[in-house]
């Protein structure tokens, strides 16, 4: 990996980084020696940059990681989440923002982590009973004390983000962002780029469906993908549309649809004006090599006006609640 991107608040990471949640049952069993193997290589590889949140995987996710960060803590940029009561496989029964919580779940993670400090601390979820300088004056103290470096927000509006940036420093937004899931670039990504905030999409390559490879039919009973509205029989015929553009531009390149698919939110960075960091998340070790050559890939105008119209033809929401996203408060 060629060298460092700069977010917001001087917080250095790796070009792309990764997306942790693959590595918990979410999308199937994992096995987790294979898993640690995965971090491994990623780290082995130049992808410092390592999120997880406090759910995934009902905190194993984090402790996963720990096994990963006993040898190679100075190599890794750690991203860690709090906010939300539940587990991706079994649901949420609440999204917390109060102070108090704060302070206890970022000891937990801490804890399970087996750190001392996180290097970006995400609220994962806005609680809407909380004002925002509640929740944020909150995590600004744990900078303050020294268990968290930078501070992060996913999912949030461009006026939350506006709020948020009042009470301290915000290193990053991370919200969901792909050639299929575009409504961040209407208010929360200009709002970014104006206030100096580095921008980290999750679910880069649209929950494995820009890659081609998932059969929206065919998906198991337990993958939380069943809930999405666009991955539904009636919208996914309409959305794989845009998979076959993605295919055919990556035909025309000598590359992969998820190639694709990363370098053309590199390249959205470029166009808006703010760093982007992709974290996509896979369970194999090859993935992220392959991943990584993204970043030689260039698209030219004609690909990525290709790319845009196919995108704007993208049926159903990208969530099974939309107020759960930015999308749903703006």
């Amino acid at each position: 990996m060629a060298h460092a991107v700069t977010l917001g608040d001087g917080l250095n990471v790796s070009q792309l980084g990764f997306g942790g949640m693959a590595l918990t049952p979410v999308y199937g069993e994992v096995d987790q020696e294979d898993a640690l193997r995965t971090l491994h290589h990623a780290v082995d590889s130049g992808v410092s940059f390592i999120d997880t949140a406090d759910i995934y995987g009902g905190g194993s996710n984090e402790e996963l990681i720990a096994q990963l960060l006993k040898a190679r803590r100075d190599e890794v940029q750690l991203a860690t989440k709090f906010g939300l009561v539940g587990t991706p496989a079994d649901g949420y029964t609440d999204i917390r923002g109060d102070a108090d919580y704060i302070r206890q779940a970022v000891d937990r993670s801490l804890r399970r982590l087996g750190t001392d400090v996180i290097d970006l601390y995400y609220m994962h979820r806005r609680d809407l009973r909380v004002p925002m300088a509640e929740t944020v004056g909150a995590m600004a103290e744990l900078v303050q004390q020294g268990k968290v470096r930078h501070l992060g927000l996913s999912e949030v509006t461009a006026q939350e983000l506006e709020e948020a940036s009042a009470v301290h420093p915000i290193a990053a937004v991370q919200s969901e962002w792909s050639i299929w899931s575009r409504d961040v670039e209407r208010n929360v990504v200009p709002a970014a780029a104006a206030l100096g905030v580095g921008f980290v999409p999750y679910s880069p390559l649209g929950r494995g469906f820009l890659t081609g490879t998932v059969d929206a039919s065919s998906l198991g009973d337990n993958d939380f993908r069943r809930r999405i509205p666009r991955f539904a029989p009636d919208a996914a015929g309409a959305n794989q549309a845009v998979v076959d553009t993605v295919q055919s531009v990556a035909d025309s390149l000598g590359a992969t649809p998820a190639q694709v698919a990363l370098a053309w939110l590199l390249a959205q960075g470029r166009r808006l004006g703010l760093p982007v960091v992709p974290i996509p998340g896979t369970r194999k070790a090859h993935r992220i090599d392959e991943n990584l050559g993204a970043l030689d890939l260039e698209l030219t105008p004609a690909h990525l006006d290709a790319l845009g119209e196919a995108s704007d033809a993208v049926v159903g929401s990208r969530s099974a609640d939309p107020a759960w996203v930015s999308e749903g408060r703006e």
